[in-house]
């Protein structure tokens, strides 16, 4: 993930240390991954031995890592939970990152769930990790602003540079195993609920600003939002501010294609759509794309079921029909 670039940078500048080795996922699976770090560009830069694998878990994986005699191990991005045997490596344990106020947003994509919900607060966390699911001692936190124009793109870089400076602060204590613990309630906090692709479904019949929130939570690095329109899937990457006087109509009506963009009814006025694309596409700026694509005003994109609009905020188990 794109937080580890910053994490590995200040690893391999600084002088207390030496990066004995870099482990990641091999290409075509870090190719699947929205928001994937050039850890191995910058492991071949440095002269860094590299190790590809996919379940860091595996007794040859443990006796690889083992061989190293490792101090620490620093664990930025890694979404698979690492097992006890691995935990118990390194002389002084393994420190991770959760990009939220734990225990605030425990689990998957606590970033884009924030946005999505409109929060205006997030943050990292630095733990030392054990098996649970972000649940090991706290280290230290950073608070991470979210504006209302940010993206998950902006905010993941300022909770990657909380992160490497955390990192640089506390290198000396845990390289000597005297870093500050505060232990986790594992009670407290909540779990957040795993995204897919699936999940980016825009439900038009909620307030513009939830719209625009939930656009900008799910926009590049990641997958995007979508809206079906004539039965096909439109990506939406980018929307304007609301500013609350906006024209309205019917929910997911395009009402009109204009030199800055789309504008598509909600459920309280409209939004801007300035960027979007077909599926599999870049983004493209809204008006040439649309008319390239012949969406004009009147089309209307199809609503989405309640049990579909639940799943899609976490709310609910997911439909057996799903979204589009």
């Amino acid at each position: 993930m794109h937080e580890a670039q910053a994490a590995l940078t200040a690893l391999l500048q600084s002088p207390l240390i030496r990066v004995v080795a870099v482990i990641t996922l091999p290409d075509e699976n870090r190719r699947r991954l929205s928001g994937a770090a050039d850890l191995p560009g910058a492991a071949r830069a440095a002269g860094v031995p590299l190790i590809r694998e996919t379940d860091l878990n595996t007794p040859d994986v443990v006796a690889r890592v083992s061989a190293l005699v490792p101090d620490l191990m620093v664990v930025v991005g890694w979404t698979r939970l690492l097992g006890p045997d691995l935990l118990s490596v390194p002389r002084h344990g393994c420190v991770g990152y959760h990009a939220s106020l734990l225990p605030r947003h425990r689990g998957r994509a606590p970033v884009n769930w924030a946005i999505l919900r409109g929060e205006t607060v997030t943050g990292n966390t630095m733990m030392m990790l054990d098996p649970g699911v972000d649940t090991g001692d706290i280290v230290d936190q950073r608070t991470v602003p979210i504006g209302p124009e940010d993206t998950c793109g902006t905010v993941y870089d300022r909770v990657a540079r909380a992160g490497a400076g955390m990192l640089i602060a506390h290198l000396p204590a845990l390289l000597t195993g005297t870093a500050p613990r505060c232990p986790q309630d594992p009670a407290e906090g909540d779990v957040l609920p795993r995204r897919t692709p699936a999940m980016g479904v825009i439900d038009w019949d909620r307030p513009a600003r939830a719209v625009h929130d939930w656009v900008r939570a799910l926009t590049t690095p990641y997958p995007g939002a979508f809206g079906v329109l004539h039965g096909e899937r439109v990506m939406v990457w980018h929307t304007r501010l609301p500013s609350g006087d906006e024209p309205g109509g019917p929910p997911g009506s395009v009402l009109s294609v204009e030199p800055g963009g789309v504008r598509v009814a909600t459920r309280d006025g409209s939004v801007l759509v300035t960027d979007m694309s077909g599926p599999d596409e870049l983004p493209q700026p809204a008006a040439l794309w649309s008319r390239q694509a012949g969406v004009r005003p009147g089309a209307r994109f199809e609503a989405v079921p309640p049990e579909v609009a639940r799943w899609v905020l976490g709310q609910g188990p997911r439909p057996e029909a799903g979204a589009r």
